[in-house]
């Protein structure tokens, strides 16, 4: 039996004896550099930029005697100190080593970090773009006006068995980070980011706000109409096929599930899309480094993993989940608690 720590011990006797219908290990914010350690951009917490990658090392260990069905990224695989040092290319080549140990598939997700070292059109002919990996419904595609790299949106989904389906979103969709002046994406972006933050340092929150309008910085971004339409498109075939939906994105779209300086910027348009469904069960996420969890009032479970780049090296910051036909069980690691995520009743 799967052992579970604190008040989930009782809940999980519901799942006795049921072999799960399929497992995923799940991690984020892994931010490793070459670098002594430093702080966080506030100075209030302490990232160990090196033993990142130990930490993962031992993370896929754990994996590999598990055999999941595939791992989850979460975004930020490598700090965007890196660029600093032109050790972009390198540092990806060490973390990916790790990664390549894995004996399953690897679904990564991008953050912002990523395009502090990369370009989009890199990321999209980069061993990170991992849309290959699956096919989607041929009848469900993302279309967007322009078809050029710069201006691809990295968003798929997939079914890891009958009755389930993953959507991994692009949570820099709309941003300046990755997208190049003066294009149409780009400059819808500015605009957001300076009508709601005066400030010449744009990572900085704007002056004289609290609660979920601190969100509108630059190292945050949002969804595009695009992208909102096109999982519309998806959640409602889930909903006709009565599937269980997770979707993953490296931004919280719930502002109880994390600090609101990590939201993204349109969250109250993704949770209305996300609301109008009955399929979706629970959306993944990074950025924040503290993690989070709410459940909110339709049943979606809010997961925000702890981040692997403010870890301790005596500890870790990982997770394994076992999907169940009536709910998740999430088996944390070190910094990560354990969690029972029963669906919503429809």
């Amino acid at each position: 039996m799967l052992q579970l720590e604190g008040q989930h011990s009782g809940q999980a006797k519901m799942f006795d004896g049921a072999q799960p219908l399929f497992v995923f290990g799940v991690i984020a914010d892994v931010q490793y550099a070459n670098v002594e350690n430093g702080c966080n951009y506030l100075k209030t917490r302490r990232r160990y930029y090196r033993n990142s990658v130990t930490l993962l090392h031992d993370a896929v260990e754990r994996w590999n005697g598990i055999a999941p069905h595939f791992i989850v990224q979460l975004g930020d695989l490598i700090d965007g100190l890196n660029k600093k040092h032109n050790f972009s290319a390198k540092a990806l080549e060490i973390v990916m080593k790790e990664f390549q140990r894995c004996k399953t598939k690897i679904h990564h997700v991008w953050g912002n970090h990523e395009f502090y070292n990369f370009t989009r059109e890199y990321l999209m002919s980069s061993i990170l773009n991992s849309k290959a990996l699956e096919s989607a419904l041929d009848d469900i595609s993302l279309n967007t006006e322009d078809h050029a790299a710069e201006a691809a949106i990295y968003s798929y989904h997939f079914s890891p068995a009958p009755s389930f389906r993953f959507v991994l979103l692009d949570a820099y969709d709309l941003s300046v980070l990755g997208r190049k002046a003066p294009s149409k994406k780009y400059n819808q972006s500015l605009k957001i980011l300076q009508d709601k933050n005066k400030n010449q340092n744009l990572n900085c929150p704007p002056e004289g706000q609290c609660g979920t309008e601190q969100r509108f910085v630059q190292f945050n971004g949002g969804f595009s109409k695009e992208q909102l339409s096109w999982l519309d498109k998806i959640l409602t075939y889930a909903d006709k096929n009565l599937e269980k939906v997770t979707i993953i994105s490296h931004l919280p779209v719930h502002p109880d599930s994390t600090d609101p300086i990590c939201l993204a910027w349109n969250y109250e348009e993704m949770l209305s899309v996300l609301h109008s469904h009955k399929s979706v069960v629970c959306f993944m996420a990074g950025h924040d480094h503290d993690g989070g969890y709410h459940m909110d009032h339709r049943g979606i479970h809010h997961v925000t993993m702890e981040g692997v780049i403010e870890t301790p090296p005596d500890t870790n910051a990982f997770a394994t989940v076992y999907v169940h036909q009536d709910g998740m069980i999430l088996k944390g690691v070190g910094r990560v608690s354990d969690r029972i995520m029963l669906y919503p009743s429809t």
